[in-house]
C-alpha cells in the first residue's frame, strides 16, 4: 500500500512539474497576481476579472524570469482574457475527453514568489451548455472540489495524465471553483484574436416575466432602445412577447440563446401580445455595442 501511495505521489508530483511549464504568474493586479496560461505559442490566456489594468502588465515565466504582456481581448461573458508575449512557453493540450464527476483533477496557478502550486480534488459535477451570470456560454459547467488559492484564477484544471480539463475561475460561481472548459476557451480565444472582443447579439429592450390569464408567462416590453433592434422592427412598449426564434420565453434568460454571435444580422421571428391580439414580427438581431 505504501509503495502505491508513493507512486502516485510520484505520479502526481510530475504531473504538477510539467504542466506548470505552461503556466505564468499574471501581474495584472494590486496585492496578488493570479495565474495564466500558455494555450497557444506567444498567446496566454487567463481570468479576466483578474486584469485590472490594460497596460504594463508583466508575466513571470516558468523560468522565473519577467517579461511585458499586452491586452488582446477579453471577454467578461466567460471570464476569459488573452494576453500576447513575445516569450517561449509549452503550449497545452487539451484532454481528448470530457470529465464526469468524481474525476480527480489538479489546479496549477504560480506565484512570483513560491513557483508553481497545485491543489487536487475532484470534479464535483458536469453538465451540458451553461449560461453564466455574466452573460456569457460555457460548453459544459464544470464545478471543482478543490482548494482555490488568490492565485488559482486563470491557472490551468488539469487531469491526471496532466491533459487541459479548462482554465480555473472564482468569477462565475458562488458555489465553488470553476472550470472554463477548453472547448470555450478555443471558442472565445479565436474570437478575441480575430477582433479583439467577443460579439453578442441584442434586441435593445428592457423585459419582465409577467403571468398571462392561460398560466403561461410572456415577457413584457418595458423600455426600447430608440434605434435598436426591436424598435426598428416595431414593437412598442407594453408589448407582450411570448415566442422568439419558435420557443416560448417566460424568462430573460429564455432570450439569450437567440443572440448567439452567429445570429447576429439574422431576422428572429417573435410573436407577441398587443391589446390582447397575437402578432408576428421579425427582428434582425443586432451586435451589442461594446462598451468605451
Amino acid at each position: 500500500m505504501a509503495n502505491e501511495l508513493a507512486a502516485l505521489s510520484n505520479e502526481l508530483a510530475a504531473v504538477v512539474e510539467r504542466t506548470g511549464k505552461s503556466v505564468v504568474a499574471v501581474h495584472a493586479r494590486s496585492r496578488f497576481p493570479s495565474s495564466g496560461v500558455f494555450w497557444r505559442p506567444g498567446v496566454i490566456v487567463s481570468a479576466e476579472h483578474t486584469i485590472r489594468r490594460e497596460e504594463e502588465i508583466t508575466v513571470t515565466l516558468p523560468d522565473g524570469s519577467s517579461a511585458p504582456a499586452s491586452l488582446a481581448g477579453t471577454d467578461p461573458g466567460t471570464d476569459l482574457a488573452v494576453l500576447k508575449v513575445e516569450a517561449p512557453g509549452d503550449p497545452v493540450h487539451p484532454a481528448p475527453a470530457d470529465p464526469v464527476p468524481g474525476n480527480l483533477a489538479l489546479a496549477i496557478a504560480r506565484s512570483q514568489d513560491s513557483g508553481v502550486n497545485a491543489s487536487m480534488g475532484i470534479i464535483s459535477a458536469v453538465s451540458g451548455d451553461w449560461r453564466t451570470w455574466r452573460g456569457g456560454r460555457l460548453d459544459h459547467y464544470i464545478r471543482l472540489d478543490l482548494t482555490m488559492f488568490p492565485n488559482s484564477s486563470g491557472g490551468l484544471v488539469v487531469n491526471t495524465a496532466g491533459a487541459a480539463i479548462g482554465i480555473a475561475t472564482s468569477a462565475l460561481s458562488r458555489i465553488a471553483g470553476v472550470a472554463i472548459p477548453a472547448a470555450t476557451v478555443n471558442r472565445v480565444l479565436d474570437q478575441i484574436l480575430a477582433r479583439g472582443h467577443v460579439s453578442r447579439g441584442y434586441l435593445g429592450v428592457g423585459l419582465q416575466p409577467v403571468e398571462l390569464p392561460d398560466h403561461h408567462k410572456g415577457l413584457i416590453v418595458l423600455s426600447l432602445e430608440p434605434d435598436g433592434p426591436a424598435a426598428k422592427a416595431g414593437l412598442l412598449i407594453g408589448d407582450i412577447l411570448i415566442v422568439v426564434a419558435g420557443t416560448k420565453v417566460g424568462d430573460t434568460d429564455d432570450i439569450q440563446s437567440v443572440l448567439e454571435p452567429h445570429a447576429i444580422g439574422q431576422p428572429v421571428d417573435a410573436e407577441f401580445l398587443r391589446g390582447g391580439d397575437s402578432r408576428k414580427i421579425a427582428i434582425v438581431v443586432g451586435e451589442r455595442p461594446r462598451r468605451s
